[in-house]
């Protein structure tokens, strides 16, 4: 229960502020003098101390049939000149809203009382709306486009030379080598073996000295 009536309380407020809000603040022209020939501060000194805004209320105190509150433009404010009002206020304590920023000139429905000082003008400041919140724009060290870095190149590693392989014509370490060709010596032994056999003969010859030998021989 406690925490109902404090939700409740809650949005009262809240209820309350908005109300408040878009009624706008109610301001006491005069103060406790109201609406009066002579006031304690005169009338633009007053507004000067107070910021106007969009849906404030002026409340006019003043007695019905005594006086009356006109708005005006600004040459007749400054002429006092009260037979061409945009607006005439004379119900006696009067309520006026403002419904857009900017001027407004008010003057009493008493000429001569106007020129004594009897008139007031209330600026209105101009409805404010929140900025829309744009992205920061880039700053020109930002903006310089940058150009694009390449990947740093690997050193490509050193091969060594193919093995070139032996030429055909070349034999291999292991190949048979051809046998020398072969010295026919039969004749030369046949030519040592005649001559032996001669030499032979002769020396018996000699040592028999048998001529006849020698003769066959020859």
């Amino acid at each position: 229960m406690g925490f109902e009536r404090y939700l409740a309380s809650v949005l009262i407020v809240i209820m309350l502020s908005f109300i408040t809000s878009s009624q706008g603040y109610k301001f006491y022209v005069g103060g406790r003098d109201g609406w009066v020939v002579s006031p304690s501060e005169n009338y633009n000194h007053w507004a000067e101390r107070n910021r106007f805004q969009v849906n404030d209320t002026l409340f006019f105190k003043y007695k019905k049939g005594s006086d009356s509150v006109l708005l005006v433009t600004r040459e007749d404010y400054f002429s006092c000149n009260t037979k061409n009002p945009i607006q005439s206020l004379t119900e006696g304590d009067s309520l006026f809203t403002f419904d857009r920023s900017g001027p407004f000139f008010f003057i009493t429905g008493n000429a001569d009382n106007c020129k004594k000082g009897q008139k007031l003008i209330v600026v209105v400041m101009a409805v404010r709306h929140k900025p829309q919140q744009q992205p920061p724009s880039p700053s020109p060290s930002s903006a310089v486009t940058t150009a694009p870095v390449s990947p740093p190149t690997l050193p490509i590693p050193e091969t060594n030379p193919p093995v070139e392989s032996p030429k055909s014509s070349e034999a291999p370490s292991d190949a048979v080598e051809p046998a020398p060709p072969e010295h026919r010596s039969g004749s030369f032994k046949l030519v040592c073996s005649t001559w032996l056999v001669l030499g032979f003969g002769i020396w018996v010859s000699m040592a028999l000295g048998i001529e006849n030998v020698v003769c066959f021989w020859c």
